[in-house]
């Protein structure tokens, strides 16, 4: 039985829609719009919202979408089949309409929508079940008495049979043989070089030193002696040479800014020009193709293998490659291109959109006036910290925490990192070097390893409550994402602390590996933090070493894709102001070079 069947075109406008029930549809489709389509996953043609499940077509050539919705409870095995019997039979009937793209027309389809249901349930029941075969149309009722009776042959029989041996030609053994003569050839000049005399050594060079790109021209020794703190040395002896450049004071006020790639001349080319320049490229196969016609997949399959290729180099995850090129195919299958389009520039295009669409952010991320919300309601605003073993948790939170206290935030970094040794130790260093630069504007919380981290962040809330701290940073412990205790004490902090945002650091430099982390990461939280309370999953993502890349920017990519969720911060170096904020479109830029 089905709930709701709706044809809208993709501008929103509604066609047709036809409701069995009294229940609201619109959260659903809304759903179905903002998280599958327009994200560019709608290669699965199936979601799941709350209790229903959906199921959709699109229609390229008219822009039309057909959604029908119904019991997740349920399992229609004749919903396919009503979909693609009911887009042809709306397209056969409306078809002049359609072309005229005039979706302000009277369009009714009460008689047929019944009619073709019921065929497609009658379908459904035929095929439910496969039909057992008599005795009679078996394979086994056609043989004959004669043909069961094992005949065993003579040997002169079989030796009649077989045919003479023949010699069998091996190009290994010629190789080997070739190999053994290189191998003497060697050993016998060796051999003959070595009752030579050794040559003198008066024309002999010694090793010259090797000189470094950008090592710069400084040929003298540092020199510590200078009180001055600006001298090369960084003051006198002891730990004051090792301050924090004051220099960094003021560089990080305000919005975080964009990453960026600077442009080389290959990229203000048109692309259609270089296409056609290099007919060895990516898309060179398809240069001549030229638009006036319905594109069908065995058009688009050739150039988007070639494209998920590139993606993988790029280190996009092959899974989430994948999934993109199927969905630009379906998006693809049935457009009618332009005059003098081509199809490699139109699927390039339609690909850097979804890329872009999955890059940039679903809901709003202002953590500035997240902060100043919480300070009017006498609340620090806290944020977590999580991730595998070394990606960079720590150094990336004292980066936020530096960006933090340069637009008056006064904050509290709570060392819930009670496993790994040398945890609090790295944080008490980052909290001296930021005490320097902004003094009295930090301060660290610890209370040692090997206690609860759930309990010590839970202490650290409250004393930033109490001495009006803007913002608490949680430092977790690194972990596995198969590590089911470790897991489990993040889900109950998580739980019992709530967060206001629960950050993932993750690698730029992992592929595949992005998959496997996100997924388990957000399967460990839901599944442990639903025992102990509702489920709460990761809400963005940090990603650190950005800047050791180069254009190979596809862990981007992956994790926004897995997740749906943005990422917040970009790490680009080891220092505090090495922090940027994610621009999509440059690192599709990047991406599609």
């Amino acid at each position: 039985m089905l709930d709701l069947f709706a044809i809208f075109s993709k501008s929103g406008i509604v066609l047709w829609c036809f409701q069995s029930t009294g229940e609201a549809f619109t959260s659903a489709v809304n759903a179905l719009i903002r998280e599958i389509i327009l994200q560019g996953r709608s290669f699965k043609e199936e979601y799941h919202h709350d209790q229903l499940a959906l199921r959709f077509r699109m229609d390229n050539e008219f822009d039309l979408v057909f959604v029908t919705a119904y019991q997740k409870i349920l399992q229609l095995s004749y919903v396919d089949k009503f979909l693609d019997d009911i887009q042809l039979e709306f397209r056969d009937k409306y078809r002049q309409d359609l072309e005229s793209r005039n979706f302000f027309a009277n369009f009714n389809l009460d008689g047929e929508y019944q009619k073709l249901l019921r065929r497609a349930e009658a379908y459904g029941k035929e095929n439910r079940a496969p039909k057992m075969r008599s005795f009679q149309e078996s394979q086994k009722s056609k043989k004959t008495m004669a043909a069961l009776i094992d005949k065993k042959e003579t040997q002169k029989e079989v030796e009649a049979r077989k045919e003479p041996a023949r010699p069998v030609y091996n190009a290994e053994d010629d190789e080997i043989a070739k190999n053994k003569q290189k191998l003497i050839d060697r050993m016998t000049k060796k051999k003959a070089d070595s009752r030579k005399s050794p040559p003198s050594n008066k024309d002999k060079k010694g090793k010259k030193a090797r000189v470094w790109d950008n090592a710069g021209q400084t040929t003298e020794g540092l020199d510590y002696s200078s009180p001055d703190p600006a001298s090369n040395g960084g003051g006198g002896g002891g730990e004051d040479r090792f301050m924090p450049q004051t220099a960094w004071v003021g560089q990080a006020r305000g919005d975080i800014k964009d990453i960026d790639y600077d442009d080389d001349e290959s990229d203000e080319e048109d692309y259609d020009q270089r296409a056609a320049k290099n007919t060895s490229g990516v898309f060179g196969m398809f240069k001549g193709l030229v638009g006036q016609k319905a594109l069908t997949r065995a058009d688009v399959d050739p150039v988007l293998e070639k494209l998920r290729e590139h993606l993988i180099t790029k280190n996009v995850a092959a899974e989430v490659a994948s999934s993109l090129c199927d969905s630009v195919a379906l998006q693809m299958e049935g457009q009618v291109l332009g005059t003098f389009q081509r199809v490699a520039s139109v699927i390039r295009d339609t690909l850097s959109e979804a890329l872009v669409q999955v890059l940039s952010p679903k809901r709003r991320m202002d953590l500035l006036r997240d902060v100043l919300d919480c300070r009017r309601q006498g609340r620090p605003y806290v944020i977590a910290f999580c991730g595998v073993n070394g990606v960079g948790k720590s150094t990336n939170l004292a980066k936020i925490c530096f960006w933090l206290m340069e637009n008056d935030c006064k904050v509290l970094i709570a060392a819930c990192d009670t496993f790994r040794a040398g945890a609090v130790e790295q944080l008490r260093t980052h909290v001296r070097h930021l005490d320097n630069l902004h003094p009295g504007k930090v301060q660290l919380y610890e209370r040692g390893y090997g206690k609860d981290a759930a309990g010590i962040a839970a202490e650290a809330i409250g004393f930033a409550r109490d001495s009006r701290f803007d913002v608490v940073l949680v430092d977790t412990a690194g972990r596995m994402q198969d590590n089911e205790p470790l897991m489990r004490a993040l889900a109950k902090l998580v739980v019992v602390n709530k967060p206001d945002l629960l950050l993932f650091v993750g690698e730029a430099l992992v592929g595949n590996e992005a998959v496997d982390q996100l997924t388990r990461f957000n399967m460990a939280l839901a599944d442990h933090s639903k025992m102990q309370g509702s489920p709460r999953l990761i809400d963005g993502i940090v990603l650190s070493k950005f800047d050791t890349i180069d254009d190979k920017v596809g862990a981007a990519v992956s994790m926004s894709y897995i997740t749906g969720q943005p990422i917040v911060f970009v790490g680009t170096g080891q220092t505090y102001v090495d922090l940027k904020a994610l621009n999509p479109k440059a690192v599709v830029k990047a991406l599609m070079k």
